[in-house]
């Protein structure tokens, strides 16, 4: 039986890891950790919810640990991508609690927070440093980063960092950091463009899969209701009135939207938080607490909270509105059934989103039962061969990367920020959540996070 002994982690590691009564790896854990020991690069795929964070968190912290860093003030020999800030602050959480018994100091940078205390703590020295893009490439043009004393590059939710918007700073941030270094991709999801692109930057890398690409958890039961699209709201507090004990994540379109749905489903009896790349950190965090404190007992969100969010026992997840991208339902979904618990998780689909349907059940190669709820029969029934709509119905997925001075949010759809706006254009960036968007042409923000070629269309978050 592999146990993390085994796995040769130091005893300073075992002692943190027995402290939270974490004993036995899991299948990513037990393939990576060796490798990444082994001074490989890896590129590593499982299931959300299956550790992956301890798969490069445990192995990084021994390697800086047993390396006595450079004389002079200490820099970052660790970096950490993440594409939002929840997901910045439960990896910072993660490896705070692993290196509990290490000498070694890892911060966060991210936007929707204040410049100066982040500015404050890179001059004090950082071991492990977990930024989002955006925030980063602020500090880096500053001058308070410095990563040329990087030894580990990670890329947390890899599909993401490699995808859209972002990928012009990731451009940016590589040309930053020594070529001679060991990297490390994680996600649940590669698709074969992002993992080509990955292998341009990687070193003969060592591939670990421990489940079908795109796979879900066997314990998340799906089910779709077909419905008017007009009717969803009334849908939504239907099924919620008649499970008033469960805890319940609710994906929406907009930002918008969302906050108007935790009103309404408020008004309906039904407490409700919303959280969105709009609110700032200190919002987010509230509403978050509220969620998982009970106080709230549903939370509607947008992609920003697909990723980054670790809810224990979550029981339920609801896509009032279907993703654009099939592969943002894995992470969705993600949110129940993890470590093997079981979870459940609804769709609500009008006649419009049978294309959208269609592309989720071939990623899953499996169908999804639709049931007509009593009372919200759709005027025309879903058709899964009906065209996609333009953008999904208004679901557009934004570059997810951000440029100096968002001060709001990270990822649009999952943190990172919104772009400043061009010159004349009106109506999609937000005074405080600035990172490029695609169509922003030859005059975009100097970040350039425009689409990539053969990017996704980009989801408003």
């Amino acid at each position: 039986m592999t146990t993390f002994e085994t796995l040769g982690l130091s005893p300073a590691l075992l002692r943190a890891l027995a402290e939270t009564d974490y004993t036995t790896p899991t299948p990513i854990q037990e393939q990576a950790i060796p490798l990444i020991l082994g001074g490989h690069d890896v590129l590593g795929g499982a299931q959300t919810g299956t550790g992956k964070t301890a798969a490069f968190g445990l192995p990084l912290l021994q390697r800086l640990a047993k390396e006595t860093p450079p004389k002079g003030p200490r820099k970052p020999r660790a970096l950490i991508l993440v594409p939002t800030r929840e997901l910045a602050v439960q990896v910072a959480d993660n490896l705070k609690t692993y290196g509990r018994h290490l000498r070694m100091n890892v911060t966060t940078i991210f936007g929707g927070a204040g410049m100066q205390p982040q500015i404050d703590n890179l001059r004090r020295g950082v071991d492990v440093l977990i930024a989002c893009p955006g925030r980063l490439l602020d500090h880096m043009d500053s001058g308070h980063a410095k990563l040329d004393a990087v030894e580990l590059l990670v890329l947390d939710e890899a599909d993401r960092m490699l995808d859209m918007g972002f990928l012009p700073q990731m451009k940016r941030i590589m040309g930053r950091v020594p070529k001679q270094r060991q990297t490390l991709l994680f996600s649940a999801t590669f698709e074969p463009r992002i993992k080509a692109m990955a292998l341009e930057f990687m070193r003969d890398p060592k591939q670990v899969q421990v489940a079908a690409n795109s796979t879900i958890a066997e314990t998340i039961a799906h089910r779709a209701h077909p419905v008017d699209n007009n009717r969803k709201r009334d849908l939504l507090v239907e099924l919620l009135s008649k499970r008033h004990t469960d805890q319940v994540l609710v994906f929406g379109k907009t930002k918008h939207g969302c906050n108007r749905l935790a009103e309404q489903l408020a008004e309906s009896g039904l407490p409700s938080v919303a959280i969105h790349g709009n609110k700032s950190q200190a919002q987010r965090q509230k509403a978050l607490d509220a969620f998982k404190s009970g106080r709230a007992r549903i939370l509607v969100a947008t992609d920003v909270a697909a990723r980054g969010l670790d809810i224990p026992n979550l029981p339920l997840v609801i896509n009032h509105d279907l993703p654009m991208v099939a592969e943002d339902y894995v992470h969705r979904i993600g949110r129940t059934g993890r470590n093997g618990a079981s979870g459940e998780a609804l769709s609500l689909v009008s006649p419009e989103e049978g294309g959208l349907l269609r592309q989720i059940q071939r990623m899953l190669n499996a169908e999804i039962t639709m049931d007509v709820v009593e009372g919200f029969a759709p005027s025309q029934p879903v058709r899964l061969d009906a065209p996609i709509p333009k953008n999904g119905g208004g679901q557009r997925r934004q570059p997810s990367g951000g440029r100096p001075g968002a001060r709001m949010g990270e990822q649009k759809p999952g943190g990172e920020r919104a772009p400043r706006k061009a010159a004349g254009h009106r109506g999609h960036g937000k005074p405080a959540d600035r990172s490029a968007h695609a169509h922003a042409g030859p005059k975009q923000h100097r970040s350039g996070a425009g689409r990539a070629p053969g990017a996704r269309p980009a989801t408003r978050a």
